[in-house]
C-alpha cells in the first residue's frame, strides 16, 4: 500500500496560512513546451508552483512567461521543495532522471512523482518507488507551443492515464484538476498507445506540410486557406467512419490519375515520392479490405505504385 502524502512545511506549502488557498507544493523538472503548462494549469486549480528546473535559455524564458515568479532551481532542489512533482522531459532522458534522483536520495517517501512521457508507463519510475515515491503517468494527448495559449487548449484534453490502481483516483482527480479528460491505459499497453498517437498527429503533420509545399509550387500563395476545409472534413469524417471516408483516386482505382501523380512529384518534388507511394499502398489496402476497391483495380493500381522509375 502506498502512504499518500501531507503537504510539507516548506516556504510555499500549502498548509502555510499565508499561502492558502494552495493545497499541493509543486515543482517542475524539465521546462520544455509541456512541463510550464501544466504547472499554469495546477496553479489555476489552487496549488502551487514553487520550483521549476530547466536548461536552456529558451526554456528558462518560458518558464519565466508561463509561470512568473518561480524560482529556477537544480532537479534535486525541485524535489526538496515539493510535494508533487512534474517530470517533463524527453521519453529517452526519463529513465537515466529518475535513477538518478533516487540514486543521489533526492527522492522523498510519500512524493507524487508524476512523468508526462506518453511511451512510458509507471514500470520507467520504479527506482523512485523503492524509495517510497507514489509513481503516476500522465499524458496529456495534445501538441504544445510552449505558451500561454495551450492552457484553453487544456480544456477538455484527454490525457492517458497510468498508475497502480489504489493511485488511481488520485491520477483521475490531477488530470480534471488540469482541465482534462482521464482515459486510463494499462501499463503493457503503454508503447502501442503512443505509437498510434505519434503515427496519427507527427505524421499528419508531415503529410500537410508536403501538401502546402507542393500547392506553393502550384503558385497558391495560401496554401492553408486551400487546405483548411479539405483537412477538416476529412479528419472530421475520418473520425466518426473510419475507412467508410476514404475517397480520391486511390479508393476509385483510377490508376491514370495515380501514374500522373506520381509523374508529377518525380518532376516536381521527388523527396515526396516515396511518402505519396508509401500512402497510396497503405490506402489502397484498406480500400480493398473493407469492400470500396475491386481486386481488379487494385492490382493495377499496386502495379503502377510499385514501378521502379517512380
Amino acid at each position: 500500500m502506498f502512504d499518500f502524502p501531507e503537504p510539507s512545511a516548506h516556504p510555499g506549502d500549502p498548509r502555510d496560512p499565508a499561502d492558502r488557498p494552495a493545497r499541493l507544493a509543486v515543482g517542475v523538472v524539465g521546462t520544455g513546451r509541456v512541463g510550464p503548462a501544466l504547472g499554469a494549469a495546477l496553479q489555476l486549480a489552487g496549488h502551487q508552483v514553487v520550483a521549476a528546473s530547466g536548461v536552456s535559455t529558451t526554456s528558462r524564458r518560458r518558464a519565466e512567461a508561463l509561470l512568473p515568479g518561480v524560482r529556477l532551481v537544480t532537479p534535486p532542489q525541485v524535489l526538496a521543495a515539493t510535494d508533487l512533482v512534474l517530470l517533463t522531459v524527453p521519453d529517452d532522458v526519463l529513465a537515466d532522471l529518475v535513477a538518478g534522483l533516487a540514486a543521489t536520495g533526492a527522492v522523498r517517501p510519500g512524493q507524487l512523482l508524476v512523468h508526462t512521457s506518453g511511451a512510458h508507463g509507471v514500470a520507467v519510475l520504479e527506482p523512485a518507488t523503492r524509495a517510497g515515491a507514489l509513481p503516476l503517468a500522465l499524458h496529456p494527448a495534445m501538441t504544445f507551443t510552449g505558451s500561454s495559449v495551450d492552457l484553453a487548449r487544456l480544456a477538455g484534453c484527454p490525457f492517458g492515464v497510468t498508475a497502480p490502481e489504489e493511485l488511481r483516483p488520485v491520477a483521475e482527480a490531477l488530470v480534471v484538476e488540469m482541465g482534462g479528460e482521464p482515459e486510463w491505459i494499462p501499463e503493457q499497453v503503454r508503447p502501442l498507445y503512443h505509437t498510434a498517437l505519434a503515427h496519427g498527429a507527427n505524421h499528419l503533420v508531415t503529410l500537410v506540410a508536403q501538401a502546402m509545399e507542393l500547392l506553393r509550387t502550384a503558385g497558391v500563395a495560401e496554401p492553408g486557406r486551400l487546405l483548411g476545409p479539405l483537412l477538416g472534413a476529412a479528419l472530421d469524417n475520418s473520425l466518426r467512419s473510419g475507412d467508410a471516408a476514404l475517397t480520391g483516386p486511390v479508393a476509385r482505382g483510377d490508376t491514370g490519375t495515380v501514374r500522373r501523380h506520381l509523374d508529377q512529384l518525380s518532376t516536381v518534388s521527388p523527396d515526396i515520392g516515396p511518402a505519396y507511394r508509401a500512402m497510396a499502398r497503405a490506402t489502397a489496402q484498406r480500400a480493398l479490405a473493407n469492400g470500396s476497391l475491386k481486386d481488379e483495380a487494385a492490382a493495377s493500381l499496386l502495379d503502377v505504385l510499385n514501378e521502379e522509375k517512380h
